[in-house]
């Protein structure tokens, strides 16, 4: 995990070193223009300083002491090696600094952004998780049949619409877009929420949910069932189901007292990468099209703003939780299955 993790801030910080437009240039543009120094700079050989040879090209008509300041300011005065390794020393004690923009530290606005994020990730595998195993036990009982078929090409579609249509879909359809508005356009809560009541809370922010919830599941919900599915096939053709129909147990004891219990393990040991899967895959483009104040939009906004504190927190916190993530789906197997050792494979 460790030297994963150091691989991914490794590569990340030199590709950064490369991307045009930083925060010093985003100030210098704000002060000489009142415009983002990202449009600019995108601009490449059509940009009307492209040529010139300057660090900062639009810098030009600014005292040299106002841009050292600036590049003292924001640590830019170190060469790149240094402040890399200076950043993973506080990383390691959780200490990302503060924004550029927004005078705040870092770790207090990721711990203001992850409930939201968290939120939407666990009741989107819940909700897949609820769907997606009865839905794969019925499609495995009735292999080959008529619902089979038909369920497997909805599962097909669903699986292929990528998720931003489908939130965008939702949106148009439900909230207020061309059709019907019985969902809210935006945001997690409505005005005045801190002087409802404890049920009025719970619904009001049930309805606020919904729709970001239903297009985060999409996609997750067709790959939990076919795997589902896929799963209690392969059991179901097992020497030990063949024994024990032969011993007369009703296809319903089969199934359900033996093949039920072996088909889950793999379902639920691969819960927790559901759940990171869905967390990482759905937060940024659900949080942006729903206007949801989480992780992924957080990171998106500071990518946007070459805010690099932000952007780098929520890069190791990201990286931190899908690694330990990883190790916790491994545990799991091992811990509804004895039968797992990964110890004793050979090398």
């Amino acid at each position: 995990m460790i030297p994963t993790l150091f691989g991914i801030m490794v590569i990340n910080f030199a590709l950064i070193q490369f991307v045009p437009g930083g925060p010093i240039e985003q100030i210098i543009s704000q002060i000489e223009e009142g415009g983002s120094a990202t449009d600019r700079f995108a601009g490449g050989a059509d940009s009307p300083n492209f040529a010139e040879n300057s660090k900062y090209e639009g810098a030009r008509g600014l005292p040299e002491d106002f841009i050292k300041d600036l590049e003292k300011q924001f640590g830019f005065d170190k060469p790149a090696h240094e402040r890399f390794f200076l950043m993973l020393v506080n990383y390691l004690k959780f200490d990302f600094g503060e924004s550029y923009f927004r005078s705040i530290a870092v770790l207090d606005l990721i711990l203001e952004k992850m409930p939201v994020s968290i939120t939407l990730g666990l009741w989107s595998t819940l909700i897949a998780y609820l769907i997606s195993i009865p839905l794969g036990v019925k499609k495995a009982i009735r292999d080959g049949s008529r619902f089979d078929t038909i369920t497997s090409a909805f599962i097909i579609v669903a699986y292929a619409i990528p998720g931003f249509l489908f939130a965008i879909l939702l949106l148009v359809v439900f909230a207020g877009g061309s059709y019907f508005q019985w969902f809210p356009l935006r945001g997690l809560t409505s005005e005045g929420f801190e002087n409802m009541s404890l049920l009025g809370k719970s619904l009001d922010y049930a309805w606020h949910i919904t729709l970001p919830v239903l297009a985060a599941t999409i996609a997750s919900f067709a790959t939990l069932t076919l795997l589902t599915k896929n799963s209690f096939l392969d059991e179901i053709k097992k020497q030990y189901v063949i024994t024990a129909r032969s011993k007369g147990l009703s296809e319903n004891r089969v199934f359900f007292g033996h093949v039920f219990r072996n088909a889950m393990l793999i379902i639920i040991a691969g819960f927790p990468g559901a759940f990171i899967a869905i967390f990482f895959g759905s937060s940024l483009i659900i949080e942006i099209v729903f206007s949801l104040d989480g992780l992924g939009r957080l990171g998106f906004e500071a990518a946007l703003n070459r805010d690099y504190p932000v952007l780098f927190g929520t890069l190791y916190i990201f990286g931190i939780m899908g690694l330990l993530v990883g190790l916790i789906s491994d545990l799991m197997y091992i811990f509804v299955d004895p039968r797992i050792d990964f110890e004793s494979r050979e090398v």
